[in-house]
């Protein structure tokens, strides 16, 4: 994939309307944002678009409602208080791409902002019907994607509406695109990708494709007791993906093969229950990694362990991580997870999290200011660790 796209500066957008696909999928209760960080990312891009005097036409998608019209679904919120953040009114559209969203665009100003409701209210969004992407197009001159989030997907809003207008990437796009891409392309060396999470299942593709660009290769969480098994231990009563064991050896003679170093944890905590509730008490014990009782569970990365890892890191000139080390939701079973944290921050390598748990973590532990890189898109980076083509990317001009 070519990573060299355009961005908003390489184009001239003063007095055109730019339809700017955001990610606005921000998390709600009883009818209030819990977390408006997804709006303040998109900040950048809507301000420097307002500036150089553009008509600017927001969208995204919230939520799952499947080509209905849910009330609890709607932007509205988002507008409310995207007007806020910018301190100026954002006219809301009261449909997608239908007469509304045409009259209000017809009559923006240079520096309007308007936002077109949830692109996932139109059944086509997410086949990215041809006719909604078209629809979206004639709203605007210019598409640009800022939405990393969902870069993954080839919806309507996201790539099929490039087919129509010229698009390039906003400043969240261009910043992932810039920072992962390299990391993957051209990486400062040693690197070291640190993988954890549950299943192996999961990872399957990132583990191979990252074999054929680190230097070290760290597995942790649930799926390294899968890697444990195929190394024939008994690894008591852990998550195992039996039927991804061959795979696990195959992923181990492979790394020997090319002399990629692959670290598994050398000691475990475990206990004889999950625990419920999820961040309940819970009575543990460190035991080595090859001497897991058959009645226990590994539910975290030991104490050697977590000194192995953080060495790794502190040596490297890279760093990626994805994925936690334990239950970290749990402080019992967070040490793992805050010790990879830990040792990224004191790290003087370029170090770059991968969305979704390991992020979450590391703002929860206070450490994202000392991390040089958080992925705003979970599923978008693990796709981006894969090397599979991003097509909310793919479809942007190249430079």
């Amino acid at each position: 994939m070519n990573y060299n796209k355009k961005s908003i500066e390489d184009i001239e957008v003063a007095g055109k309307r730019v339809l700017c696909r955001c990610d606005f999928n921000v998390p709600t209760k009883d009818g209030k944002i819990t977390s408006d960080k997804r709006i303040v990312a998109a900040l950048p891009t809507i301000q420097y678009l307002i500036d150089q005097g553009a008509k600017v036409i927001l969208c995204s998608h919230m939520g799952k409602p499947k080509g209905e019209w849910k009330p609890e679904l709607s932007l509205k919120i988002v507008a409310d208080r995207l007007s806020e953040l910018l301190g100026k009114p954002v006219i809301m559209a009261a449909d997608v791409a239908g007469e509304d969203s045409k009259a209000k665009a017809a009559k923006l100003n240079n520096g309007d902002v308007m936002l077109l409701e949830n692109t996932r209210y139109i059944k086509g969004e997410t086949k990215n019907d041809p006719e909604l992407a078209k629809a979206l197009a004639q709203l605007a001159d210019v598409f640009v994607n800022d939405a990393f989030g969902a870069a993954h997907r080839a919806h309507s809003s996201t790539a099929g509406v490039a087919d129509y207008l010229p698009a390039v990437s906003g400043y969240l796009v261009q910043k992932e695109v810039a920072i992962m891409g390299k990391a993957l392309a051209n990486p400062e060396r040693p690197f070291v990708s640190i993988l954890g999470g549950a299943k192996v299942s999961d990872k399957l593709n990132v583990i191979n494709n990252l074999l054929e660009k680190v230097d070290t290769l760290i597995i942790g969480g649930g799926m390294a007791y899968t890697f444990l098994a195929a190394k024939g231990y008994n690894v008591g009563t852990s998550l195992l993906d039996a039927e991804k064991i061959d795979y696990c050896k195959e992923m181990m003679a492979k790394a020997e093969a090319k002399g990629v170093q692959l670290l598994l944890p050398i000691d475990t905590v475990v206990s004889s229950s999950f625990p419920s509730p999820i961040d309940g008490p819970v009575d543990v014990e460190t035991v080595p990694s090859n001497q897991i009782p058959a009645d226990k569970m590994g539910l975290d990365i030991g104490e050697k362990t977590r000194a192995l890892f953080a060495e790794a890191a502190k040596n490297a000139k890279t760093v990626v991580w994805n994925g936690p080390m334990g239950v970290f939701e749990n402080p019992t079973l967070a040490k793992g997870t805050i010790a990879v944290a830990q040792a990224l921050a004191d790290s003087d390598a370029v170090t770059i999290v991968g969305g979704g748990d390991s992020a979450a973590a590391c703002e929860q532990l206070g450490f994202a200011s000392h991390i040089t890189h958080i992925s705003t898109g979970g599923g978008a980076s693990l796709e981006f660790l894969e090397g599979l083509e991003l097509p909310g990317i793919a479809c942007l001009q190249d430079k």
